[in-house]
C-alpha cells in the first residue's frame, strides 16, 4: 500500500506540474500541490499528526520564487569580489573571534584534521560569523521552492530531510530559518548536508548549528574532513604564467592536475616571480577570470571546497580570508 500511495502521489505532482508549467505560479495551486506534498511525506514515514502541524502555517514565498529565477549573473572580477566578501573589517573579526573561541577550535582542528582558520573563512563567508543566516521559514522556502518547479527533485529531497530533522528534535519548528533557498544555520547546510555532516559536538542531543558555536566549529571541519581535507598542505597559492601559456592545461579536472615539478618545468612561477615549493603536490592551474586576472595553483583541499560551494570565486575568497587570517594573527 505504501508503494501504491508513493506512485499515486508522485503522478498527481507531475501531472500537476504539467498542466501549471505555463501557468502563474500562485497561492491557490500551492495550496493544492502542498496537500500532494504531505500525502507524499506520510507515504515517506512520516506521522501524520506531525506533518499535519508542521505544514499548519505554511507560507507561500514569491520572493523564493523570484529569486530562483533571477540569480544573479557574475558580472564582477574576482578582484572586486573578493573586496566585497573579505573587506578588511572582516579579516579583523575572524581575528578577534578566532581568538575568542581559540581552545574550541583548537580542540576541533585537531580532532577532526582541519586547520581552524579554514574553519573560521568558512564561517565568516557562509553567514558573516552567524549574523546573517536567512529568516525564511525553512519548510515553507522549500516547499515553495518544490512547487516552482524548476528543481522539483532537489527541493522535494530537501524538504523531507528538513522534515527529517524537525522530527529529530535538533531545532524548534519556530526557529527553523533558513536562507530563501533552504541553507540553514551559521554553516549554512542544505537540510541533505545536515544530515551527513553536523555535529552534536557538546553532546546535549541537538545539533544546533543555529546557535551553537561548537556545533558550528565541528559541523564545518566534518564536512571538509569527510570530503577529504588534508592539515598538512593549505589550499594552493596564486602564480604567474609565461606568455604564450598554453591556456588549455588550466581548469579543475583531475586529469588537468600536474606535480608541482611539472608546472616549473611549464614556466608557472610564485607570483613574485621565483620558483616554486620544490615538494611533492599535485596542483590544478585555475583562472577564475581569465589569463588577465587572479592565476592560482590549487591543491586538493581547494577540491574538497569546491564540493561545498562550485563557485572559484567563493573557494578564493575562503582561501583569501584564512591567509589573511594566518597572516595577521
Amino acid at each position: 500500500m505504501k508503494m501504491l500511495a508513493t506512485v499515486w502521489v508522485s503522478i498527481l505532482l507531475i501531472t500537476f506540474h504539467s498542466d501549471n508549467t505555463h501557468a502563474q505560479l500562485n497561492e491557490k495551486d500551492y495550496a493544492i500541490y502542498v496537500n500532494a506534498l504531505k500525502k507524499e511525506a506520510i507515504s515517506e514515514g512520516f506521522e501524520q499528526a506531525f506533518v499535519e502541524q508542521t505544514f499548519s502555517d505554511i507560507t507561500f514565498y514569491k520572493r523564493a520564487v523570484k529569486a530562483d529565477k533571477n540569480q544573479p549573473e557574475t558580472k564582477i572580477t574576482l578582484d572586486t569580489y573578493l573586496k566585497t566578501r573579505v573587506p578588511d573589517w572582516k579579516v579583523q573579526q575572524a581575528i578577534e573571534l578566532y581568538r575568542k573561541h581559540e581552545n574550541a577550535l583548537e580542540k576541533i582542528g585537531k580532532e577532526y584534521g582541519v586547520q581552524p582558520r579554514f574553519i573560521v573563512a568558512l564561517w565568516g563567508n557562509e553567514s558573516n560569523f552567524g549574523k546573517i543566516m536567512g529568516n525564511y521559514d525553512v519548510i515553507s522556502a522549500l516547499s515553495t521552492l518544490a512547487y516552482e518547479g524548476r528543481r522539483e527533485a532537489f527541493f522535494k529531497q530537501q524538504l523531507f530531510a528538513a522534515l527529517t530533522i524537525l522530527q529529530q528534535g535538533h531545532i524548534q519548528k519556530d526557529k527553523f530559518v533558513g536562507s530563501w533557498a533552504g541553507a540553514m544555520g551559521q554553516s549554512q547546510f542544505i537540510p541533505t548536508s545536515f544530515l551527513t555532516y553536523a555535529v552534536d559536538y557538546d553532546q546535549d542531543g541537538k545539533k544546533d548549528i543555529w546557535h551553537n558555536p561548537v556545533d558550528v566549529f565541528a559541523s564545518i571541519a566534518n564536512y571538509l574532513s569527510k570530503e577529504g581535507w588534508n592539515d598538512n598542505i593549505t589550499w594552493g597559492r596564486q602564480v604567474q604564467i609565461p606568455q604564450e601559456f598554453d591556456l588549455s592545461l588550466a581548469g579543475l579536472a583531475k586529469s588537468k592536475m600536474q606535480s608541482l615539478s611539472a608546472w616549473q618545468a611549464l614556466g608557472v612561477r610564485r607570483y613574485d616571480g621565483s620558483d616554486l615549493p620544490n615538494v611533492d603536490l599535485q596542483a590544478s592551474l585555475i583562472m577564475p577570470d581569465d589569463e588577465n586576472g587572479r592565476i592560482y595553483l590549487v591543491y586538493s583541499n581547494f577540491h574538497t571546497l569546491m564540493r561545498w560551494n562550485r563557485s572559484t570565486y567563493f573557494g578564493s575568497a575562503v582561501s583569501y580570508l584564512a591567509d589573511r587570517i594566518k597572516k595577521d594573527l
